[in-house]
């Protein structure tokens, strides 16, 4: 069977979307798994776009074994230049470099005229060839540009060193029989085509993502680019466990391999959803909660005699086992460890430990820890930031008719500050009163409760968004900021307010079986993380002083 390869772009184009920001630990996490589920190349972020950007994709370059590690770039000189830097640990580099094609684009963004862009695609491709030998070069918004055009830049690409030629759907504008043609088209006339591979990176905009990349596979594209659990700007890009588990199910008219390891995907897919907090539809295809479930009788009688009747694939094959321990308080380390490792939570000693505490916590409150309730956990305490405040003590008062009031302590080193305030519920209330006591500027962007599994004793799983005001808004904040403190607030003495850009914004996860505790601890975890960047903004800036 022919190979096509798998380009995961879940840490770049699927990380860029709101709500599915990650740190430099999340994402070396996630790249981990995605090593073992043997992607061919992992995409790890864009250089240029941020210092954190920068340095996601050198930590992945230098940890990370086995895939390609891609970094993408403008076909700007210095863009080139940073995708070089930054993969220049990785055991093999790929720079991508892009460029619009479409007229839409060349006129209104990039304002250049057709030769312009020929130009400095050529540049950019010669440019990335002399760092390494493996170059993608991209036409971006293909489906709306020229054929004849494209057959142009990619044959101008092709000559100055590109091995891959990627064609977008950058919009999810396109139909699977138009991509198709396309792609035939291109392998026509594009001359020496065939020493380079064609790529296919498609969006879901009209729902056509995964439909889209296997008529393009059919028609000869040998690479597809896709997110885990489809993640991505606007609809999100191709979901990669769709493709991979419509060509290994459909052999007989897709006759292609991948060389995924799919008894991963379901790890893979779990781990995202604990990293970002952001859970997949229930009837989401092949990760979905609905995916193996039957209800109608008629389905559940046909199942239990013979299950090809309603399943055409296995809950095994991407990594979903029927037999698993059953989790409850007399359970040991290892049998958490070993239900970790299957959900693609693979950690170190010290970060067992942490997570197995907080299992025996909620082991105390519930009969049974779900996998659901263990994901959970494993994404609050795997890899936290350091903890700077420390939650000691909340109480919340409320009732109908009655004003909400939360007071608060919190430990910073050996100091413990106290604070009280009021606020419209329980836990704007609880916030307000967190806020009294850190005096940092922040303003809650988004907040997000779901349940881990069903029943009354569920964890309660919090997602939070807290964002950097300005300085000015924040000293509006603290003004506004009804209520009582007897210390000391945390931003007392600092420069946090000019030293960090407004806008930014701070992912934390709590969960508990108290939905309030859940979300003090999403609140401080993403407040942790906002105090370790000032820490490490200060550190460059005395570090360049001394240096000055």
């Amino acid at each position: 069977m022919e190979r096509v390869r798998i380009f995961d772009t879940t840490l770049r184009d699927g990380e860029q979307s709101p709500g599915f920001s990650m740190n430099q630990e999340e994402k070396l996490q996630l790249a981990r798994q995605l090593a073992r589920l043997q992607v061919d190349v992992i995409e790890a972020g864009f250089p240029i776009a941020s210092p954190g950007d920068f340095e996601g994709v050198r930590a992945v370059a230098r940890e990370v074994r086995g895939p390609v590690i891609a970094a993408l770039a403008r076909t700007h000189p210095a863009d080139v230049e940073a995708a070089a830097r930054a993969l220049e640990p990785a055991e093999r580099a790929r720079i991508h470099t892009f460029i619009a094609t479409s007229p839409i684009h060349m006129r209104h963004k990039l304002r250049k005229e057709p030769d312009e862009v020929v130009e400095m695609a050529v540049k950019a491709v010669a440019q990335a060839r002399r760092y390494v030998d493996d170059v993608e070069f991209s036409a971006e918004d293909a489906t709306r540009s020229d054929w004849d055009f494209l057959v142009r830049v990619f044959s101008a690409a092709l000559g100055a060193g590109a091995t891959t030629l990627n064609v977008p759907d950058t919009v999810g504008y396109t139909t699977p029989e138009e991509y198709a043609a396309l792609i035939q088209h291109l392998r026509e006339e594009i001359p020496g085509c065939d020493r380079a591979v064609l790529s296919v990176h498609t969006h879901d905009d009209l729902g056509l993502a995964v439909a889209n990349a296997l008529a393009a596979v059919q028609a000869g594209a040998r690479q597809v680019e896709g997110t885990i659990n489809g993640i991505g700007e606007r609809a999100g890009n191709c979901s990669l466990e769709e493709v991979v588990m419509a060509l290994r199910t459909r052999h007989d008219r897709m006759p292609y391999d991948t060389g995924v390891e799919t008894t991963q995907i379901y790890p893979t897919s779990r781990l995202l959803v604990a990293l970002t907090g952001v859970e997949v539809q229930p009837n989401k295809a092949i990760v979905g909660a609905n995916a193996f479930a039957h209800e109608a009788g008629i389905h559940q009688d046909g199942v239990l005699k013979e299950r090809s009747t309603y399943e055409i694939m296995t809950p095994q094959s991407i990594g979903l086992a029927r037999n698993r321990l059953v989790l409850g308080k007399h359970s040991g380390r290892h049998a958490v460890r070993a239900r970790l490792d299957e959900l693609g939570f693979h950690l170190a000693q010290e970060e067992l430990e942490r997570v197995y505490q907080r299992f025996l916590e909620v082991a105390d409150r519930k009969k049974v820890v779900t996998d659901g309730d263990l994901a959970a956990l494993a994404g609050d305490e795997a890899h936290p930031a350091q903890e700077q405040v420390q939650l000691v003590h909340f109480q919340v008062s409320t009732g109908t008719g009655v004003e909400p009031m939360a007071s608060v302590r919190l430990q910073r080193g050996e100091e413990v500050l106290r604070a009280a305030a009021s606020g419209d519920g329980p836990v704007d209330a609880l916030y307000r009163a967190m806020d009294q006591v850190l005096g940092l500027g922040v303003e809650l962007a988004h907040y997000q409760l779901q349940a881990t599994g069903e029943g009354r004793d569920a964890l309660g799983q919090v997602t939070v968004r807290l964002r950097r005001r300005s300085p000015e808004e924040a000293r509006g904040q603290q003004a506004g900021n009804g209520g009582t403190s007897n210390g000391a607030h945390l931003g007392a003495g600092t420069d946090l307010a000019d030293s960090e850009p407004a806008g930014r914004e701070y992912v934390g996860h709590g969960s508990s079986t108290d939905i309030l505790e859940a979300s003090a601890r999403a609140y401080l975890q993403a407040v942790n993380k906002l105090l370790a960047d000032q820490a490490s903004a200060a550190s460059t800036v005395q570090a360049a002083s001394e240096a000055v």
